[in-house]
């Protein structure tokens, strides 16, 4: 039998290499029943389903604007809070319930895709992240938009089912390149979900924005209701002990530590340059304004398009051969920032943006791989490994939003900056260490 020190030691091929495509090799213990048939998914007429470039297009898809919802709220803040009548601080709180929701629906929805079809638990989220948005739209008071707001960001966690979906659906030698061409989409619907919010809300008003949200999930809920395969439940726990075994397969498996760890790190970094940037470009000697910040995310973009080249890689080298250099890149890149000080305006800038391109790619690149090592630890438990990893990652990043702003506060960009290398030298070393 091959123990969890050895799927861990060969970063997520070894396990590959013992599983038959899209069966789980679970075990069941005797305080967790298992399901009546084998965890992977099934068409309609019980036939296994076949992943065809239209399904996995869909997937992308689906992830995308499944949480682009998320983002939608943030460039019309300025526009949103003088026309219902709320002060700034308390129009603020949208994009902070928004991302709270999430933060909740990771950690207490997501683990629903291994206890249910996948597809209706899809679904499910889907239909409520179209109601939530309506009532968005439709917010007479700021209390009433903070509620929706909320409902939002747990439904929006539709975006974590799909991922595993793909996942599941995927023969073993090609996982990686599944998951980054579905993360592809997902990463897209972040990054250029705050463009569309910008221009629909500047022409058609934030409530029309709100409405065109909800309407693009609808067209998204219906083609996964024409298109996706049902997906046989892969345990029988109840909801109490199906969240109580996230810290058993915490404890068990050491990949799972090891990949939470790195990239909860790596996200600190990450987190602290994006939460500073538009301030530290609003100031000497740049003086931009927040139009310039946002296209420094358009650079950002290239680590989104460059996805499925990491999980490609990561079938033909081993996901943990990518995930060194994915956080090799990153670290370069956050180091060669420091060298932007001696260099004038112009090539401080051109310096920020290539270097923005090179740790967003090394950061997307380390994500895909720690994913595929998670889905190949144990197929039966993906949506719970799933959410176990966004949720360190989700960590990482509220922690280096928080300190990025300390830093900047007192010591300035140059202390963000070499914050962002050291949490991505640790990163490293614990991709190095084997014992974690």
């Amino acid at each position: 039998m091959t123990s969890t020190r050895d799927l861990d030691s060969s970063g997520g091929s070894s396990c590959e290499a013992v599983l038959p495509p899209a069966v789980a090799t679970y075990a069941p213990r005797a305080a967790e029943p298992a399901a009546p048939a084998p965890a992977h998914a099934h068409a309609a007429h019980g036939q296994p389903s076949v992943l065809t470039p239209r399904l996995v297009l869909l997937l992308a898809a689906a992830a995308g604007l499944g949480v682009a919802p998320l983002y939608y709220s943030q460039p019309m803040l300025g526009v949103l809070g003088p026309d219902i009548g709320a002060s700034a601080r308390a129009v603020g709180f949208v994009p902070t319930l928004t991302q709270l929701g999430y933060a909740l629906g990771i950690l207490l929805l997501a683990p629903l895709g291994d206890r249910y079809d996948r597809r209706r638990v899809i679904l499910v989220k889907a239909a409520v992240l179209v109601g939530a948005l309506l009532l968005a739209a439709l917010a007479p008071s700021i209390g009433f938009l903070l509620a929706a707001s909320f409902a939002v960001g747990l439904a929006a966690t539709l975006a974590q089912d799909v991922v595993p979906a793909g996942a599941t659906l995927a023969p073993d030698a090609h996982r990686g390149k599944v998951v980054g061409t579905v993360m592809t989409g997902l990463l897209l619907g972040i990054l250029l979900s705050r463009v569309v919010a910008g221009v629909l809300a500047g022409s058609l008003g934030w409530r029309a924005t709100f409405v065109f949200a909800a309407l693009s999930v609808a067209v998204i809920g219906v083609a996964a209701a024409r298109g996706l395969p049902s997906f046989r439940p892969t345990t029988q726990l109840p909801y109490r002990e199906l969240i109580v075994s996230l810290g058993h397969l915490w404890r068990r498996h050491p990949a799972l530590r090891r990949a939470a760890f790195a990239q909860g790190i790596l996200a600190i970094g990450f987190s602290a340059f994006w939460t500073t940037l538009a301030v530290m470009l609003h100031g000497a000697p740049f003086h931009l304004g927040s139009a310039a910040a946002g296209a420094f995310g358009l650079a950002g973009a290239s680590g989104a398009l460059a996805a499925p080249l990491a999980g490609r890689l990561a079938d033909r080298r081993g996901a943990e051969s990518v995930t060194r250099l994915g956080i090799g890149v990153a670290t370069v890149s956050f180091a060669a920032m420091g060298l932007a000080p001696l260099m004038p305006v112009s090539g401080q800038l051109a310096l920020i943006a290539l270097c923005t391109v090179g740790f967003d790619l090394g950061f997307q690149s380390t994500l895909i791989a720690h994913q595929t090592i998670v889905y190949g630890i144990d197929p039966a438990s993906r949506s719970r490994l799933n959410a176990v990893l966004f949720v360190g990652m989700f960590i990482g990043m509220s922690g280096g939003a928080a300190l990025g702003t300390l830093l900047f506060a007192q010591w300035g960009w140059t202390a963000v900056v070499v914050m962002a290398v050291v949490t991505s030298l640790v990163a490293l070393a614990v991709r190095w260490w084997r014992r974690a």
